[in-house]
């Protein structure tokens, strides 16, 4: 039987976890020098509390290889396990699991998702589908590698305030683009990591530019899953599924709150739709 492991940066929703009956692995979520496990110390709404009111941005780091191997170790020697982890180019994960893998001498296969929130839980709920209709591992990872490739992740960024903390970009810069209200749209590109691909001035034409970009990326998306994650913003985010409902009726649309790993940058009202 095929298990699937994962670790929290995925965003899934709970009911989800529980559905296809998956293994997470927490990373760790430093605020002001105390160390949360993420998803069991600590929520993802008291998460956000803590960081809009730190000076500091958080820290998150890599579950250590040895949780890995104990995870991994749980299962029956029978099991076949796939591990999806949050994108390389982004943490660690990949090479704690890789490295977990050894360590226990299970029957692993570690995945590298080269996404991030809920463009990484949308591969591991086609992987849970899959398996259960019986793919083998090598066929649940070559559909994965299709699916990977032609995943679209847009990152909303409605201030640039964590930007700003986190010493990306000068305070100088950070309050120019606050005067002028500008807003940004980043992207997954090859590896994994994120590049800006847009600057747009203004809330409203921010969200309807995304909704633009959606559409430039696809004519048919009845067969579609769409991943939301927010910071908070709830509301926002309904609305956008509200809109992508209208325009371009999908399969469905998951909704959550975005975990530390991507919540730390995107900030206050940031977004990432992933599909």
């Amino acid at each position: 039987m095929i298990k699937i492991i994962t670790d929290s940066s995925s965003d899934l929703p709970k009911e989800i976890i529980e559905k296809f009956e998956i293994t997470v692995v927490p990373l760790t979520i430093n605020i002001n020098n105390h160390d949360y496990l993420e998803g069991i110390d600590l929520t993802q709404k008291e998460y956000f509390a803590k960081m809009f009111s730190s000076d500091e941005l958080p820290k998150t780091s890599q579950p250590a290889p040895a949780l890995f191997a104990e995870a991994f170790s749980t299962f029956s020697p029978d099991d076949e396990l796939l591990c999806l982890t949050i994108s390389s180019g982004l943490s660690g994960t990949y090479q704690s699991a890789s490295i977990g893998k050894e360590l226990s001498h299970s029957n692993v296969t570690v995945f590298d998702t080269l996404a991030g929130s809920l463009g990484h839980g949308l591969q591991i709920i086609r992987a849970a589908e899959l398996a259960q209709n019986s793919y083998t591992i090598e066929q649940i990872i070559a559909n994965l590698l299709e699916y990977r490739e032609k995943m679209t992740i847009l990152v909303l960024l409605d201030t640039l305030e964590n930007i700003v903390k986190g010493g990306r970009l000068s305070k100088f810069q950070g309050s120019l683009a606050k005067i002028l209200n500008i807003k940004v749209i980043l992207e997954r590109v090859s590896g994994g990591k994120v590049e800006i691909l847009e600057k747009v001035r203004g809330k409203k034409r921010f969200q309807k530019r995304a909704l633009e970009i959606i559409s430039e990326r696809g004519t048919d998306f009845s067969d579609i899953t769409f991943g939301i994650t927010h910071t908070g913003n709830e509301e926002e985010a309904e609305a956008i599924k509200l809109e992508l409902i209208q325009q371009f009726h999908p399969k469905e649309i998951i909704i959550n709150y975005m975990g530390a790993t991507m919540g730390t940058y995107a900030g206050r009202g940031g977004m990432i739709i992933s599909f």
